[in-house]
């Protein structure tokens, strides 16, 4: 005989097993591959040290690379994205005078380094997961290890002679703004805009000649992807 009790029991494992199977619908992961496009804004203070004249300053050149993330679904509008690159190969030029000395500065590459720079975002999307078109915005924070720092020829000259590269890892704030649109199941095209806070102690050592400057990169992104979830 089947008792109410019975049957509310019933439904509650019913209703269970469906929140269960919609749970499992729902995909929580994804990965995503496209290319950063990385523009400098970057602002340094004037090399210091032993036979430096004033005015003697850096830039760096914008650049592009490989873009790779994953991304784990919190919530139906929360999502946490671990985005990183292929370390791609900064150039940084003199900027200042023409010459030094009779060395050309100003426009000349004068080092060279690659940079790993992952980064964590908590993002909030806006409007239903039903909806095709997402926009999102995000906040979180960078860390951007620098390697094979090497000064070029136009850099050892400048400098007077071969010179050794130290640059100083980076930690600070990170932002985007952006948009998912779903292709199809299981697969969406997204864009978006980042900026992050990377400032970095260079150092240059020329046979114990300390040179040193502080080098503020100022990045913004722009990164186009496609996704895959699961």
């Amino acid at each position: 005989m089947i008792t109410s009790r019975s049957t509310a029991l019933f439904a509650l494992t019913a209703l269970l097993n469906g929140w269960g199977g919609a749970a499992q619908a729902q995909d929580n992961n994804s990965i995503r591959a496209g290319v950063y496009l990385i523009q400098y804004d970057a602002q340094a203070s004037d090399i210091s040290g032993p036979f430096v004249p004033p005015g003697v300053n850096l830039d760096v050149k914008d650049v592009q690379t490989m873009y790779f993330a994953y991304v784990r679904r919190l919530s139906p509008h929360w999502d946490l994205e671990l985005a990183a690159g292929v370390p791609p190969k900064t150039e940084t030029v003199g900027k200042g005078p023409a010459q030094l000395g009779s060395v050309p500065y100003s426009g000349q590459v004068v080092a060279t380094s690659r940079w790993f720079a992952p980064t964590l975002l908590l993002e909030y999307k806006f409007l239903e997961e039903s909806a095709r078109f997402r926009p999102f915005v995000g906040l979180g924070v960078n860390f951007t290890h620098f390697f094979d720092n090497t000064s070029t020829s136009a850099g050892n000259a400048a400098n007077g002679g071969p010179t050794k590269i130290d640059l100083s890892n980076s930690t600070g704030a990170a932002a985007t703004v952006g948009f998912s649109y779903r292709l199809r199941e299981h697969w969406s095209l997204y864009g978006s805009y980042s900026a992050s806070q990377i400032k970095s102690n260079m150092t240059a050592n020329t046979s114990g000649v300390i040179r040193t400057t502080t080098i503020d990169f100022r990045p913004s992104t722009i990164v186009l992807s496609v996704g895959h979830s699961f």
